[in-house]
């Protein structure tokens, strides 16, 4: 085939019908044009990569989404870089398909959110799309076309490090919320593709939240039932609400990984449920399969991703290199080339890529505005779980001196929470910041912070101390998985120390999953999970503990007695025998203890009265 003027590239005219338009750019594509449009480059570059853009072989860039070990943007090139791209991709090459900018925008932009997790605690679907809708907004605005949210992977392992990167353990509320979050990266059905929007993806595609042991990236065992009606349903309710794409998880079910699984992948998500969008694979997942047993070589997993129903490989360069010579040998039909290629030429036009390819010139998101806080203090609030009080709380202006105390007081990186590319730890307002503003310096005493014996000594001149503990946010996330649910070294002990002068101790906890509370429950006066909560945390727990909002909280996920309770959770089912729980609990028998958990699913106080 020879050049095609861009006068007569009639694909782009978006007057025509979508699957009109994909028809139309097929028919002009060669097998390398299409194996080029089914990778993901790491992290393409206008010069370095200026030979594959112009033959078309780049479909899609995780554009500098840390995983490459740099953040293009923080040195001022992430604008400029993609338009060049988009120059030689669009203007320059044969057919003019614009690249897909993909980053991992999973709890806002640069306004972060509560982790996921944390939203999920606010039960409150409009909250959830409202702020996915700002995250698109600015996302887009920095040439961003697509994400990797949201994450639905029911679990009810809190050892398993992503646990904050879900929606919890309920596959209804899973569900209910990723609809949500879908409606509010890429719009209703009738405004997809509108300026502002991303394309979202829902995964890890499928039971990823059931590894082994919490370990990531391990193995998964389960029956068809527990995998249809839990693991499966929130995936379902993406799907029924038009999400653009889904990605692949990197575990194995039953020893078949799920990058080569056919049965779930194609017969089950496409055939049977009838998705149109594009299945993509996670990092190097097409890769994996090799290391996993399953494949020969690289060029072994490319026909086995394919065959299974994998659309777009991400960064492994399997498909680019290897399709076309397995096409040509039989191995792997072209029909089914075709219909890969088909869906990612579809997302692109579905997401407005090729109307609009290109992103303002020498602007970049800001710091958050007045609007985009309001929002981000409305989610961290409401994210908030008040899980004891013996009528402390709210602390009112008589209860005389405040000492504020903990690891995270001065703090504002660490609130941020996992999974965060774009903000800023200097926009987060530190709760010493909030209380400073709300309390007078005279009612207000503030530790330095290290959670020393000189904390513990100033508790004696306060009336009441609040101690703010837990985990930093790289305790949690990917590949973060911990043996233990305690609270973090030093602090449950400093705690004890605190609660043995006898002053009342609120303690609010900062986590990216479930811990091990018991003891703190025992010592504390008032306790309040906080999450990670993101720019807005220290006003959302000044307001809070100050009761200037009420809590409204509740937990998406069971709080376990201790690691060795673990599995225990909403989802045990009843077993055959017919046992007395009451003696097992007073007995401390181990036999029916998993279905007396800490903190159960749903649980939650606030602040009221009654008459």
């Amino acid at each position: 085939m020879g050049t095609v003027k861009a006068t007569d590239r009639i694909w782009l005219d978006a007057r025509l019908d979508v699957e009109k338009r994909v028809d139309l750019l097929l028919e002009e594509m060669t097998l390398v044009e299409k194996a080029g449009q089914l990778h993901m480059s790491a992290n393409v570059q206008p010069v370095r990569d200026r030979e594959q853009l112009l033959r078309g072989g780049v479909g899609a860039s995780l554009y500098a989404s840390g995983a490459t070990g740099g953040n293009v943007r923080d040195e001022g090139l992430m604008v400029t870089a993609i338009n060049e791209c988009q120059r030689v991709a669009v203007d320059e090459s044969r057919l003019g398909i614009p690249v897909l900018f993909g980053r991992d925008v999973i709890h806002g932009h640069r306004t972060v959110f509560p982790i996921p997790l944390g939203l999920s605690a606010a039960w409150d679907e409009d909250l959830a799309r409202r702020c996915c809708h700002l995250a698109a907004q600015e996302a887009s605005y920095d040439g961003v076309a697509w994400t990797f949210a949201p994450m639905m992977d029911v679990s009810e392992e809190p050892r398993w490090g992503r646990v904050a990167e879900s929606l919890g353990e309920s596959p209804v509320l899973a569900g209910r919320l990723a609809a949500a979050m879908v409606e509010g990266f890429q719009g209703d059905a009738d405004h997809h593709g509108r300026a502002g929007s991303i394309a979202a993806c829902a995964k890890h595609f499928c039971g990823y939240g059931m590894v082994q042991g919490g370990r990531d990236y391990d193995t998964v065992t389960v029956g068809e039932n527990t995998l249809r009606n839990l693991h499966l349903r929130p995936f379902r309710a993406a799907v029924e609400h038009g999400v653009a794409s889904v990605m692949a998880a990197f575990n194995d079910i039953d020893g078949v990984p799920m990058h080569a699984h056919r049965r779930l992948l194609r017969e089950v998500l496409k055939d049977e449920w009838g998705f149109d969008g594009v299945v993509v694979a996670d990092w190097n997942g097409v890769g994996q399969l090799v290391v996993q047993g399953v494949a020969e070589d690289l060029r072994d997993a490319a026909r086995q991703a394919m065959l299974a129903g994998l659309d777009l490989d991400m960064v492994s360069g399997s498909y680019g290199r290897y399709l076309p010579d397995l096409v040509e040998s039989g191995e792997v039909p072209l029909e089914m080339v075709d219909d890969a290629v088909r869906r990612v030429l579809r997302m692109k036009m579905r997401a407005g890529v090729f109307e609009r390819p290109y992103t303002p010139e020498g602007h970049s998101v800001g710091a958050p505005g007045r609007s985009a806080r309001a929002l981000a203090r409305e989610a961290a609030t409401a994210s908030m779980v008040l899980i004891k009080n013996d009528g402390i709380l709210p602390l009112h202006e008589n209860v005389g001196r405040i000492h504020l105390a903990g690891p995270f007081v001065e703090e504002g990186d660490a609130l941020l929470g996992t999974w965060v590319l774009d903000g800023k730890g200097e926009d987060v307002v530190s709760p010493a910041t909030a209380f400073r503003d709300r309390i007078p310096a005279a009612d207000l005493i503030v530790s330095d912070g290290r959670f020393s014996d000189l904390g513990v000594s100033m508790v004696r001149d306060s009336d009441v101390t609040v101690a703010l503990v837990g985990e930093h946010r790289s305790r949690s996330g990917e590949d973060r998985c911990i043996s233990t649910l305690k609270l973090p070294a030093g602090q449950m002990e400093v705690l004890e120390e605190m609660a043995a002068i006898g002053k009342p101790l609120v303690v609010v906890v900062f986590t990216g999953r479930p811990l091990e509370l018991g003891r703190v429950l025992e010592l504390a006066s008032a306790v309040v999970v906080a999450w990670h909560p993101g720019v807005e945390a220290g006003p959302a727990v000044a307001d809070l503990l100050l009761g200037r909002t009420s809590p409204s909280g509740r937990l998406p996920m069971t709080f376990p007695r201790s690691v060795g309770h673990i599995p225990s959770s909403s989802l045990e089912r009843p077993t055959g025998r017919r046992v007395n729980r009451d003696d097992d609990r007073k007995l401390g028998r181990y036999l029916n203890a998993l279905v007396f958990p800490e903190l159960t699913f749903g649980y939650g106080l606030t602040y009221t009265s009654f008459e």
